[in-house]
């Protein structure tokens, strides 16, 4: 199995001959395994050059930037490999087609709904106050199939998130002020962990994207715009309750992570170098996770869930398959 390669240190990316290395400020040099790398995450003041990027091409390697303070700057994509003018006609005519596109950003808030009260009643069952939480979140999933507008999709999701935000406190066994979502910047701990893991789930899902036929630019649930890869943001929908609020909740409930790995700002909050590394260590396990895939019958791993769902979004385009969304049964 391929895997992530994180960079925390300031230095050089650099190629020699079919090596890639990172060349320390200090000298010192590391190789690079780039036969067996998935993606490169860049987490340092690191400089790169054009001959470094074309042999990332080459070998279907991204690289993903993150600024000073740990938050998602942008990604390298390599020119894809695997086009298909046929499905980016459907997947263009899926967004155009107003009961189409419904139809799939629908998929994306059921499952994503779904997951979420997964969490919460897994933290219910055992002792939690949540009850209350539950309830409403299952009032406002009640009115998704009803919705024909995507805005007013993305209203009630907007209102599950803020439901199920204001149940954090119950499940977290840490004093943290935490009252509502904030992002740019984020103000307290918790604001910032997940800014920084929703960041990481969705640069996963592009990295998925990219072995697939999809394009990433067309989205049904997010508008597609300039900048970004929205179709990741669909994706990542489906998967941040299971990748990035259940290492939240690990991380905070376990004190992996306390307020000592934080570093304060103008109003800003965001992990220091031995926090980032903590949720990295945690995340990147949780993505190498292997589980009985109940419907292949074989074994997955988590990463894996989300190609597999890209497989079923193209089975969806090309009138084979009905999408449903990814929907966690553990």
């Amino acid at each position: 199995m391929k895997q992530n390669y994180y960079i925390f240190n300031n230095g050089r990316l650099k190629r020699q001959e079919n090596t890639i290395f990172f060349e320390k400020e200090d000298g010192s040099k590391a190789v690079i395994p780039i036969e067996n790398t998935e993606a490169l995450y860049a987490f340092g003041e690191i400089d790169f050059n054009t001959k470094l990027f074309n042999y990332l091409a080459q070998k279907g390697i991204p690289v993903h930037v993150f600024n000073y303070y740990g938050y998602y700057s942008g990604s390298y994509y390599p020119r894809e490999y695997l086009n298909s003018g046929q499905l980016l006609v459907k997947q263009v005519n899926h967004y155009t087609s107003r009961q189409k596109r419904i139809v799939l950003a629908r998929a994306f808030i059921e499952a994503a709904s779904f997951n979420i009260l997964k969490n919460l009643r897994y933290y219910g069952n055992r002792g939690k106050g949540v009850d209350e939480y539950i309830s409403t979140i299952e009032g406002f999933r009640s009115q998704i199939e009803k919705t024909e507008v995507v805005e007013e999709l993305m209203g009630i999701e907007g209102n599950i998130r803020n439901t199920y935000y204001k149940a954090w406190p119950t499940i977290i066994d840490q004093e943290i002020a935490f009252e509502r979502r904030v992002k740019q910047p984020p103000d307290n701990m918790i604001n910032a962990l997940i800014s920084y893991l929703n960041s990481m789930v969705y640069t996963t899902c592009l990295g998925e994207i990219y072995h697939t036929q999809l394009n990433p630019l067309i989205s049904y649930l997010h508008e597609p715009g300039e900048r970004r890869f929205s179709l990741s943001l669909d994706m990542a929908e489906v998967f941040k309750p299971i990748f990035s609020d259940r290492t939240i909740f690990t991380i905070l409930n376990r004190h992996q992570i306390t307020e000592k790995d934080f570093m304060t700002d103008v109003n800003c909050c965001y992990l220091n170098e031995k926090g980032r590394k903590t949720v990295v260590k945690e995340y990147d396990e949780k993505l190498k996770t292997i589980i009985s895939h109940k419907k292949l019958e074989r074994q997955v791993s988590y990463r894996y869930l989300i190609r597999l769902e890209c497989y079923k979004l193209v089975k969806h385009l090309i009138g084979e398959q009905g999408y449903e969304g990814f929907k966690i049964w553990w």
